[in-house]
């Protein structure tokens, strides 16, 4: 029986204008899809005019300027559609998703629906729910006492996964699924006979458990930030309709 860590997997990565949810949007989004470990991967690129300048500090990170985005990219509305209907058939398909730190790019796709779409991502899941993998979670859960940042380029460096093009979406979202594969792979024993919607509801927990101890750091050094526990979606702030 393969093991699900070799088996058909998507992956979904967004680029933005910044890092808060309720507020920034995508630029470019990437979905990659791949049947087994090595095999051919689809991928499916957006790029997105998101009708908001896009800060210097954003486009030094992923390289897309306004001028472009405002000659090559589409309007918001029917990309985020296109996307969230992506996502739910991979769902469809029984694949699950990986998407590294699931709460940010999937929080901000939602919001981008409700802003866009007067809906929300749950709304176009039809009341089914993605199965995700999030290599962030796994590797903070697997290996918490390993010392270092998490990032995607230091997880790949930490698997020896090649990254090329970082803070491209496809790029990245192809080394995500690449580095759910090798962490899979390291961690066998604990994770083989875990499915994927196992993990999905252990990730909700170990997530919760890692914000808890930042939260409690950041307590500890007098920073006021506050850590969200919900994973892999935050809860909106209004109602979607």
């Amino acid at each position: 029986m393969t093991r699900w860590y070799e088996g058909p997997l998507a992956a979904f990565d967004t680029e933005t204008t910044g890092v808060d949810v309720e507020e920034d949007r995508i630029v470019s989004a990437a979905l990659v899809v791949q049947e087994c470990a090595g095999g051919r991967v689809r991928t499916t690129r957006w790029l997105v005019n998101p009708g908001i300048p896009v800060p210097p500090g954003a486009t030094e990170v992923h390289g897309l300027t306004d001028e472009h985005l405002q000659r090559h990219g589409r309007w918001p509305a029917p990309v985020v559609e296109e996307i969230a209907r992506g996502l739910g058939e991979q769902q469809v398909a029984g694949r699950p998703v990986v998407v590294m730190n699931a709460p940010f790019d999937l929080t901000l796709l939602d919001r981008e629906l409700r802003r866009h779409r007067a809906s929300s991502l749950t709304h176009y899941l039809a009341n089914r729910p993605l199965t995700v993998l999030d290599p962030r979670v796994l590797d903070k859960h697997l290996d918490r006492y390993r010392k270092g940042r998490r990032t995607l380029t230091d997880l790949c460096a930490h698997y020896g996964i090649e990254l090329e093009g970082a803070h491209d979406a496809a790029a990245d979202a192809l080394a995500s699924l690449e580095l759910v594969r090798a962490v899979g792979r390291r961690f066998a024993a604990r994770l083989e006979r875990l499915s994927p919607a196992e993990l999905h509801t252990l990730q909700a927990v170990w997530h919760a458990a890692q914000a808890r101890g930042l939260q409690a750091w950041f307590a500890r050094q007098g920073t006021p930030e506050a850590v969200d526990p919900h994973w892999p979606l935050r809860p909106g702030l209004s109602t979607a309709a």
